[in-house]
């Protein structure tokens, strides 16, 4: 695998997810942000980029590990995929993470404030995620099943295109990530504190596990989905 400064992060965690984790480790966003070179994103964090390249090589080069082709699947296959996986995942996680989450900034608000406004923050993604999921779902996904099926091209009119949904959901999904990132900065990466219960220490897993499937799904729609759709529509428009 080529891997250099100027390697296009996403591009590189679409090929092989498991260079998501070294990306993770310093810090650099591969979904929301996956379309900076890794020199771009070095420069940001102030790291060595011959020393990532370094530890992403080897990453790579290890061929022991059972990862999915997501880059290789049918883009409609990728669309069931994260409806029914990532989708449902939000929304039963939701479900468990609330009561959870009301509970401890209850009774360790007093103590540990930051709590109060991690509340708020995740009360507002779980609003915003549940419609940006309908959105797609209604909207956007059954717009590249159908173009996966159409062989006689694209339907014209700029209602049809994937162009302005996939606009809009990935602003959304820049907000979340950011929401996300002041959590994980109020929380010290889910770190419990000392006096915490059961009941935190639950949570605080539960919103890590939340934070990271949100990693995979943001990046699957950003990284792959959604510039292969693109694609797609523009090849179907030009024939």
């Amino acid at each position: 695998m080529n891997i250099n400064n100027q390697t296009i992060i996403g591009a590189l965690v679409a090929e092989d997810y498991r260079t998501a984790a070294i990306f993770k480790k310093h810090g650099i966003d591969f979904c929301c942000n996956g379309n900076r070179s890794i020199a771009d994103a070095c420069i940001d964090k102030k790291i060595d980029a011959q020393l990532l390249i370094t530890s992403l090589l080897q990453t790579a080069a290890h061929n022991n590990s059972i990862i999915a082709d997501y880059n290789g699947w049918p883009l409609d296959l990728l669309a069931d995929y994260i409806e029914k996986k990532h989708h449902r995942y939000v929304q039963t996680s939701i479900q468990d993470i609330v009561p959870f989450l009301q509970k401890v900034a209850k009774v360790h608000g007093a103590n540990h404030p930051e709590l109060i406004l991690v509340e708020k923050l995740f009360m507002e993604s779980a609003q915003e995620l549940t419609q940006h999921m309908l959105k797609e779902e209604k909207i956007l996904f059954p717009l590249i099943r159908k173009m996966v099926t159409n062989t006689d091209g694209t339907e014209s009119g700029a209602c049809n295109t994937v162009k302005s949904p996939i606009q809009a959901m990935m602003l959304e999904h820049e907000i979340e990530g950011g929401r996300f990132r002041e959590i994980a900065r109020l929380t010290n990466n889910y770190t419990v504190p000392e006096d915490a219960c059961n009941t935190y220490k639950v949570t605080f897993s539960l919103l890590k596990e939340f934070e990271e499937d949100l990693h995979l799904h943001i990046h699957l729609e950003n990284n792959i989905l959604f510039p292969k759709a693109i694609a797609m529509e523009t090849l179907l428009t030009v024939y």
